[in-house]
């Protein structure tokens, strides 16, 4: 990942995780969304395509905040962006992410909030996977 020109965060194995921020999310969904991430068994061991974790796989984090995810495309032909947590307070929740990542024992590199970030990625599979959580519960 890099933000003009300059590269500010790098992994080899592991997942990227975009963290968009909405009204409401609190630090319990943070955390859940950090905790989940986690223990997701989304890496193959032997015949099995989605077995094992993170950390058994020594793999790392590059969290991404993203607030494009909080688009809606309802309306007219240009995303909405209404719903997308004012950045003050989505900057805090998305390092709350970053922390419980990095309590769990993941290595983590970061973009740089609110830059414009250039992200390299190859995708295994592909797979992607969405986390969605409510009042601290993921759903």
């Amino acid at each position: 990942m890099t933000v003009d020109g300059v590269q500010v965060g790098a992994i080899e194995r592991g997942v990227l995780v975009l963290v968009g921020v909405v009204r409401g999310d609190t630090q319990a969904d943070a955390v859940a969304t950090a905790r989940k991430i986690a223990g997701l068994r989304i890496f193959p061991r032997g015949d099995k395509a989605m077995d094992v974790d993170l950390s058994a796989v020594g793999g790392a984090c590059l969290v991404v905040s993203q607030f494009t995810l909080a688009a809606t495309v309802t309306k007219g032909r240009r995303p909405g962006f209404d719903r997308a947590e004012d950045p003050a307070l989505a900057e805090g929740l998305v390092q709350r992410v970053v922390d419980e990542l990095l309590a769990a024992g993941l290595p983590v590199q970061t973009g740089r909030f609110g830059a414009m970030m250039d992200v390299e990625l190859v995708n295994e599979g592909p797979a992607t996977l969405l986390v969605f959580t409510d009042n601290g519960v993921c759903v």
